[in-house]
């Protein structure tokens, strides 16, 4: 096998309306969850997943989902798995999985639930390493996010 492939894309609803922080550099970070179905012959099965857009260097991503995205919304998300490690409160070590959006678009049409939808957005950075490389802002990004607790 030549190399890995890190990619991922879901469609799912949002859970609740999205939250934005911003971390000491002043970058901003949204984090969401949707829910996304699974058919089995024992029925339909609700996965949970966390998200989390990133204001970029020319792109506003977190402030769009932010501004755009609500609770029950059907959203497509494009971008890759992370899995972050952090110390919670009681010094316990602790995972967490989410996704890094890269991109989204929001699924619903314009009648429903009274959204804007239908648009598509991209934001995160295509190239992780190059990106890194080339901005401090993804390193001080990342890092503050592993010093956080996810909720």
């Amino acid at each position: 096998m030549a190399g890995s492939y890190n990619h991922i894309v879901l469609v799912g609803r949002l859970t609740k309306n999205p939250e934005i922080r911003y971390i000491q550099s002043g970058n901003a970070v949204t984090s969401f969850s949707i829910a996304v179905n699974r058919r089995s012959k024992q029925g339909d099965e609700a996965m949970f997943v966390d998200c989390v857009a990133w204001n970029g260097q020319s792109r506003k991503l977190a402030d769009i989902c932010n501004d755009y995205l609500k609770k029950g919304m059907t959203v497509l998300v494009d971008g890759r798995l992370a899995i972050r490690e952090y110390t919670n409160k009681d010094g316990e070590k602790r995972k967490a999985t989410e996704v890094v959006v890269n991109d989204m678009q929001m699924l619903d049409s314009k009648n429903a639930g009274g959204t804007n939808g239908g648009g598509s957005y991209g934001g995160g950075d295509r190239d992780y390493a190059s990106s890194k490389a080339g901005s401090g802002t993804t390193d001080d990004a990342e890092a503050a996010v592993e010093d956080e607790i996810p909720f």
